[in-house]
């Protein structure tokens, strides 16, 4: 799942399915807002439709940055038997093992090409869990990343996180190295929604 701005003044919450190294779309939302985070509800909503188009046993793993690490947001894709890795902001609260923290002390732990885990974690100080709690130091990044995830693997989830830097290649060709679809000078989310059914159709094509 992720967001980007489209046409004028409006911004486009996308989920997508990785398949043979791209990013293919699956469902939209796009609304009139300034450029940045999708509130929550509009998240939930996407996932709900999503989940009535995938197949009955079907083993998901859902992947989206800082925005997509709400409360309900977890809840409704543990409801649903996802997995999910999603990246989180170092300013969160956790408890673990009764200590009470912020997620950025994790990181003044680590040096560069190291990785902190823990288990049965409490999120936020409304102490949703349990969840895991990873935050990874990557060489030649200039700072730790952080992620909140019921995954059981942490080999897993560093493997599929990798995979949603694809979307970044579908907006690209979307827009600045495609159909420039940022530049269609629509405000209408309605009339944006019903071009993308187009550029989605001739980017699969």
């Amino acid at each position: 799942m992720e967001g980007s701005g489209v046409g004028r003044g409006c911004c486009a919450l996308m989920m997508h399915v990785i398949s043979k190294g791209r990013a293919l779309p699956l469902a939209w939302r796009v609304r009139q807002c300034p450029k940045g985070h999708f509130p929550e509800d509009l998240h939930i909503a996407l996932v709900a439709l999503v989940s009535h188009l995938i197949p009955a046993g079907t083993q998901v793993v859902f992947l989206g940055d800082g925005e997509c690490d709400g409360i309900q947001l977890q809840e409704t894709m543990h409801e649903a038997g996802w997995w999910y890795a999603c990246r989180t902001s170092k300013g969160n609260t956790a408890t673990w093992d009764d200590e009470t923290f912020h997620v950025d002390e994790l990181g003044a732990c680590l040096k560069p090409g190291r990785l902190i885990e823990l288990k049965e974690v409490q999120w936020t100080r409304e102490a949703y869990g349990p969840v895991m709690l990873r935050c990874c130091w990557a060489q030649g990044h200039a700072e730790p990343w952080y992620w909140v995830r019921n995954m059981s693997s942490a080999e897993e989830a560093i493997d599929d996180d990798k995979k949603r830097f694809r979307i970044e290649t579908f907006f690209s060709d979307q827009k600045s190295r495609g159909f420039h679809i940022q530049k269609s000078h629509l405000t209408d989310p309605q009339r944006l929604s019903r071009l993308f059914i187009a550029s989605c159709l001739a980017y699969i094509w």
